[in-house]
C-alpha cells in the first residue's frame, strides 16, 4: 500500500478532454494526461483492499493494488512489467475500455473510485517513451504452426502470446489493414491508429507473420488451412448487426452504423473516397441525423457525425431511461445498470429513451423522416413485455439514419459454413472457456466470435486464454498464464 492515508487527504481526479468546440475540428485523440505528481497522488488512493474487488472486476485479472503502489513510488518500468504480465495491450483498454474495475474499487461505495484506467495509461504511453516496451521474442521455436483468423484485439493477443510460447503464427485478416474492430470501428478521436501499427511492428519481430487482404474461406479454404497448420484460431469477432425491421428499411439514408465508421477511419488513414467509400459516401454534413440504439457504438456515431458538421444529432433508445445513480448496496461491486454518458453527448445532441421506431417517411427514395412512438415495459404472466402507448405517436427529422443496436454474433459466411462448428444458442461458435476447443479438432475459437458482442478487454482476456490452450494442446503442457 502506497500511502495509508491518501484515499482520505486526496480527492479524485481524472483525465480531462479538450473543450468541444477544439475538439470538434478534428480526428484527433483529445484526452488530456494527468500531470506526473497529480498521477502519483491519485495511484496512492488505493486501500490495497485485503480482497481486492477490482480484480474481480477486471476481465483480465489485473493486479491493480500492485502496480498502483508501483506507480506512487515512482517505479514506473516495474510498474509495466506487472501491467504486462495479464495485459497484452494495455494502451487500448486504458483508453476504450469502460473501466469495470473502476465501478468494483472499494472507494466507488462513495462514488469516488481510484482512477485506474488512467494510471494504467499513463504506466504503458510512459513504457512506449521510454523505449521500454520492445520485442520479446521466444527463446526456441517449437515447430509447430498456427492460423488464428481475424486480427482484432482476441486474435492479436492469442497470436503475441502464442509466438511467445516459440510457435510460428499467421495471423490473417480479411481487411486491408491489420486491427479488427479497433482499426475499423473506434473513432480515431478515441484511439488513434499507430498504437495498433506499433504493436504490429513488435509482434512481427516476435515472429508474427500477418497476412491483411485475406478472407478464409473465400480466398483460402478453411479445410486448405485445417491440412496446412498444426491449430487453427477462429478470432473473426461478432459482426452481424441487429436490423432495424420496418417497411421502408431500404431506403437511402438508412445505414448501419459500422459501414458509416468504417468510411470515416479509412478517410483519417489517408484513403481516397473511392476506396473508403466504394459502395457511396455515407455522411452526416448538413444533416439532420438519428442514431438509433444508445451504447458505445452510438456514442461513436455521434461524436463521429458532429465532426462531420450534422445539422442536428438525437440519439433514441427503445428501452427505458436508467437511474442516474445505481443502488449501490444492492449492486455494488457488480457493473450497475445506471445513465451512462460519453464525451460525445456533450458534443451537442439530443437523447431519448423508450422510443419505437415504426417506420420511415421516403421522398424521392431518400429518408426524411422517422415515425416513432413511446413504449412502456409492463409486467405479463411473470414477464417484462413491451407495449406501444396510445397516443403517443410522433415524428423527427431525419435525413440520415443510423443503427448501432448492438450486433447478434458472427457472420455466417463462408468461413462458419466451412468450417461445420457447432453454434451456441445465441449463434456463436459453440467453445468453453477451459479449453476454448469448438467441436472440431485442431479447430480454437475465442473472443466476440465466441462469447457475442463484449468489450475490448474481454477480448484480450479470451485471446491470451485460448493461446493457453493451443500451447497445451501442441505440446502437452504449457507455461502461458491463464
Amino acid at each position: 500500500m502506497g500511502k495509508p492515508t491518501g484515499f482520505l487527504e486526496i480527492e479524485r481526479q481524472d483525465r480531462r478532454y479538450t473543450k468541444p468546440e477544439i475538439r470538434l475540428q478534428s480526428y484527433h485523440e483529445f484526452t488530456e494526461p494527468l500531470a506526473p505528481e497529480a498521477l502519483k497522488g491519485q495511484a496512492s488512493r488505493c486501500m490495497d483492499c485485503g480482497i481486492p474487488f477490482c480484480h474481480n472486476g477486471c476481465p483480465v485479472n489485473n493486479m491493480i493494488p500492485d502496480w498502483n503502489n508501483l506507480v506512487y513510488k515512482d517505479q514506473f518500468q516495474n510498474a509495466l512489467t506487472v501491467l504486462h504480465s495479464t495485459n497484452n495491450f494495455p494502451e487500448f483498454t486504458g483508453r476504450i475500455c469502460p473501466a469495470p474495475c473502476e465501478t468494483s474499487c472499494t472507494l466507488n461505495i462513495d462514488d469516488s473510485p481510484v482512477t485506474i484506467k488512467t494510471i494504467e495509461c499513463a504506466i504503458v504511453d510512459r513504457g512506449w517513451d521510454e523505449g521500454w516496451i520492445v520485442p520479446l521474442a521466444a527463446s526456441h521455436r517449437t515447430g509447430k504452426i498456427v492460423a488464428v483468423i481475424g486480427s482484432g484485439p482476441a486474435g492479436m493477443a492469442c497470436s503475441q502470446q502464442l509466438a511467445r510460447a516459440g510457435h510460428s503464427v499467421t495471423l490473417f485478416e480479411k481487411n486491408d489493414r491489420i486491427g479488427g474492430l479497433l482499426r475499423y470501428g473506434i473513432p480515431d478521436f478515441k484511439m488513434e491508429k499507430h498504437l495498433i501499427d506499433r504493436r504490429v511492428e513488435q509482434m512481427e519481430a516476435e515472429g508474427v507473420e500477418f497476412r491483411p487482404g485475406t478472407e478464409i474461406g473465400v480466398d483460402i479454404g478453411i479445410e486448405a488451412l485445417m491440412e496446412q497448420f498444426d491449430a487453427v484460431v477462429l478470432s473473426g469477432g461478432a459482426e452481424a448487426p441487429r436490423d432495424l425491421d420496418i417497411p421502408s428499411r431500404g431506403a437511402d439514408g438508412i445505414h448501419f452504423a459500422m459501414d458509416f465508421l468504417t468510411q470515416q477511419n479509412k478517410r483519417d488513414a489517408g484513403d481516397d473516397e473511392t476506396t473508403a467509400a466504394p459502395n457511396g459516401t455515407i455522411s452526416a454534413k448538413g444533416k439532420h441525423v438519428v442514431v438509433i440504439g444508445g451504447g458505445d457504438t452510438g456514442s461513436d456515431c455521434i461524436g463521429t457525425s458532429a465532426r462531420q458538421g450534422a445539422a442536428s444529432i438525437t440519439q433514441i433508445e427503445i428501452m427505458p431511461k436508467p437511474p442516474a445513480r445505481e443502488n449501490k448496496p444492492l449492486v455494488w461491486p457488480d457493473w450497475p445498470n445506471k445513465l451512462r454518458s460519453s464525451h460525445a453527448h456533450d458534443e451537442g445532441v439530443a437523447r431519448d429513451w423508450s422510443v419505437l421506431t415504426k417506420d420511415a417517411i421516403i421522398e424521392n427514395g431518400l429518408v426524411t423522416t422517422l415515425d416513432c412512438t413511446r413504449v412502456e415495459f409492463v409486467s405479463e404472466g411473470g414477464r417484462m413485455q413491451m407495449k406501444e402507448v396510445a397516443g403517443s405517436d410522433f415524428q423527427l427529422k431525419a435525413d440520415l439514419v443510423l443503427l448501432a443496436m448492438g450486433f447478434l454474433g458472427p457472420r455466417k459466411n463462408a468461413l462458419l459454413e466451412q468450417a461445420g462448428v457447432e453454434l451456441d444458442q445465441r449463434g456463436n461458435v459453440a467453445a468453453n472457456t477451459l479449453e476454448y476447443r469448438t467441436s472440431r479438432d485442431k479447430l480454437f475459437a475465442a473472443g466476440d466470435m465466441r462469447r457475442g458482442q463484449s468489450l475490448v478487454v474481454w477480448a484480450i482476456r479470451e485471446g491470451r486464454q485460448c493461446a493457453r490452450s493451443v500451447d497445451r494442446f501442441l505440446m502437452g503442457k504449457t507455461t502461458l498464464p491463464r
